[in-house]
């Protein structure tokens, strides 16, 4: 198992440089559906995923069991939904966030990383380009106290790949907001 460090830090691919209009709310994302799978050898279904597609069960502060569906095709845009909804001011770029997180990858439906497993978070400075794009999109608004899921595009995760990534991986995530700000 790698550390978030290796997986979401420093290293971001060329896919740094790429966004995506809409990250970064609160709101749900999801674009057109595609008729091609992103990652992995699955087959197309023809239909993107979207957040409520992907399940998650446990509550905040306890390690997540996620399940990726076959039913459907990972999405192409960062997805971003408020699984349990925190309290506080939303994160802004600049702050320190301390947060705990499962990373499931797509094409192999398995745990790639886990802090709740090390029993330790991680600590970042959200917007400071210290994680991957889909990171510093994605957490943009957390509040303390929330679990969020993240639904991670190649492009805004490691593109052709890198720190253990497979090429066009497509990253869940599951993040714990531990601590906003100091």
């Amino acid at each position: 198992m790698h550390s978030l460090g290796r997986i979401i830090g420093i290293g971001l691919v060329a896919a740094a440089a790429i966004t995506t209009a809409g990250c970064g709310s609160d709101a749900d994302s999801t674009s057109a559906p595609s008729s091609s799978a992103t990652g992995g050898t699955s087959t197309s279904t023809g239909r993107e995923c979207i957040a409520e597609d992907v399940k998650v069960s446990g509550g905040f502060g306890e390690a997540p069991e996620i399940t990726i569906p076959d039913s459907c095709d990972p999405p192409k845009s960062l997805i971003v939904k408020d699984l349990v909804t925190g309290s506080g001011p939303g994160a802004v770029a600049g702050q320190p966030l301390t947060m705990n997180y499962e990373l499931v990858t797509w094409s192999d439906k398995q745990v790639l990383d886990s802090s709740f497993e090390r029993g330790k978070p991680f600590g970042l400075t959200l917007g400071a380009g210290q994680v991957i794009q889909g990171w510093d999109d994605g957490l943009t608004g957390v509040q303390q106290g929330s679990r969020r899921l993240l639904i991670v595009p190649p492009n805004l995760g490691y593109g052709e790949g890198g720190n253990g990534v497979a090429p066009n991986e497509t990253l869940v995530f599951v993040t714990d907001a531990v601590q906003v700000g100091r």
